[in-house]
């Protein structure tokens, strides 16, 4: 960002990325439209998997604003959403010793370097903080990568995207929860449910239980 940007950011108020309104990077009405997680169903899947809301209308403007628009300043109010949902949800649990533990999905490098970072890893570390604020211990466990070989997935059919995770999905040594704690996968958005079922088979091999998925909004 250069400082003509960054002296702009300053002097003009925060705009909702969902409705344009002025004030916030989410306003309170469109946050609500994140507010009543359901089941997504897919069938290739073996965990619960919720999302907070169809990938359509306001939620999907949110998702691609953070995600491909630059807009980093929605990794807090979507974490926010993701923390209120997560307690409540069928399927999820804390640690023994009451942590939450948060595995961000992994994203392939490239497209992390065009998003300026992790902005899943960015997503869980918000998630936890709202954990923390509400009296729950919360931890993100960033144990999952892309190796390089994976490539972009759109446009790819479930099948497609299987085979393009399959044996790229690897375990990173960095922030492992203890041995045996439930887990909870977070995306951002659910389609063929290809990348959840990778992951969750690798998590569930390292010897974690994968409790929960939960996602910000479900394709189709």
């Amino acid at each position: 960002m250069n400082l003509g940007s960054l002296a702009l950011d300053l002097l003009l108020p925060a705009l909702c990325a969902g409705c344009g309104a002025p004030g916030a990077a989410c306003c309170p009405a469109c946050r609500g439209d994140l507010s009543r997680p359901q089941p997504a169903p897919r069938s290739t899947v073996a965990v619960p998997v919720h999302a907070l809301a169809p990938y359509s209308g306001i939620p999907r403007s949110l998702v691609l604003a953070y995600k491909e628009r630059g807009r980093r300043d929605l990794a807090d109010p979507l974490g926010r959403a993701l923390a209120e949902a997560l307690p409540g949800l069928p399927g999820a649990r804390a640690a023994p010793e009451g942590t939450w533990w948060l595995v961000p999905a992994p994203s392939r490098r490239p497209a992390s370097r065009r998003r300026g970072g992790a902005h899943l890893l960015r997503l869980a570390r918000r998630c936890a903080h709202h954990l923390a604020r509400a009296g729950h211990g919360a931890a993100v466990a960033p144990v999952l990568r892309l190796s390089s070989g994976a490539r972009d997935a759109v446009g790819l059919d479930r099948d497609q995207r299987a085979a393009n995770l399959a044996g790229h999905v690897r375990l990173d040594e960095r922030g492992r929860p203890p041995p045996g704690a439930p887990v909870v996968l977070l995306d951002d958005v659910i389609t063929t449910g290809a990348t959840i079922a990778t992951c969750a088979r690798m998590l569930a091999a390292a010897g974690w239980e994968v409790g929960v998925a939960l996602v910000l909004t479900s394709a189709g």
